[in-house]
């Protein structure tokens, strides 16, 4: 990355401020300012230039001030919102708990450090793949913002699948915190 390029961004991020409180985002709608060239690729890597962005510090404050309004992607500040490119999913699921306490419950964490508990608030939907037979599980994390879960984490997830009845239909799905997420007709998923 140039100076130029590195001073943008070091100057974004300083008037980002370094709070560790999450910002309240959804209630800032400052006046669009334009494109940043700033991408979020599908395996969460942050780019900005067409460099990664290095400093785990500065991703995570980005995401931050991340917001989603009529299907596009902006970082905002109480003054300003500028665009970014985000080519799946702003976020990964890489890590996965299950607390057995009563109801099982799926903890993810993401990778900005986003603890989230699946839960009837934070979701899991799986999408079926454009060029496979199989799915695409997603976290919703916060706010319209979710978090595609690695495929590591979706074979565990397959692995405390179980079959419900659903609406009348047998479904194959996971529960968590009480709530049953369907990934698809059980018919699929029996030998």
């Amino acid at each position: 990355m140039d100076e130029d390029g590195q001073r943008g961004l070091e100057s974004l991020a300083a008037a980002l401020g370094t709070g560790r409180k999450a910002p309240p985002v959804h209630l800032w709608n400052p006046p669009y300012c334009g494109e940043l060239d700033m991408r979020i690729a599908a395996d969460g890597t942050w780019f900005y230039m067409g460099t990664p962005i290095g400093r785990p510090a500065l991703v995570k404050l980005f995401a931050s001030v991340l917001k989603k309004e009529d299907g596009k992607y902006f970082l905002v500040t109480p003054v300003e919102k500028v665009g970014i490119r985000v080519d799946d999913a702003p976020f990964q699921a890489v890590e996965m708990e299950t607390r057995a306490e009563g109801d099982r419950t799926l903890i993810f964490r993401t990778n900005v450090d986003d603890v989230v508990e699946c839960n009837a608030d934070h979701a899991l939907r799986f999408e079926p793949e454009a060029d496979t037979e199989g799915l695409r599980p997603y976290l919703h994390v916060r706010r319209d913002l979710w978090a595609r879960v690695t495929r590591t984490l979706y074979f565990d997830l397959v692995f405390l699948g179980e079959i419900r009845e659903t609406g009348g239909r047998e479904m194959f799905g996971v529960v968590s915190a009480g709530e049953f997420f369907p990934m698809g007709p059980a018919e699929l998923v029996k030998g």
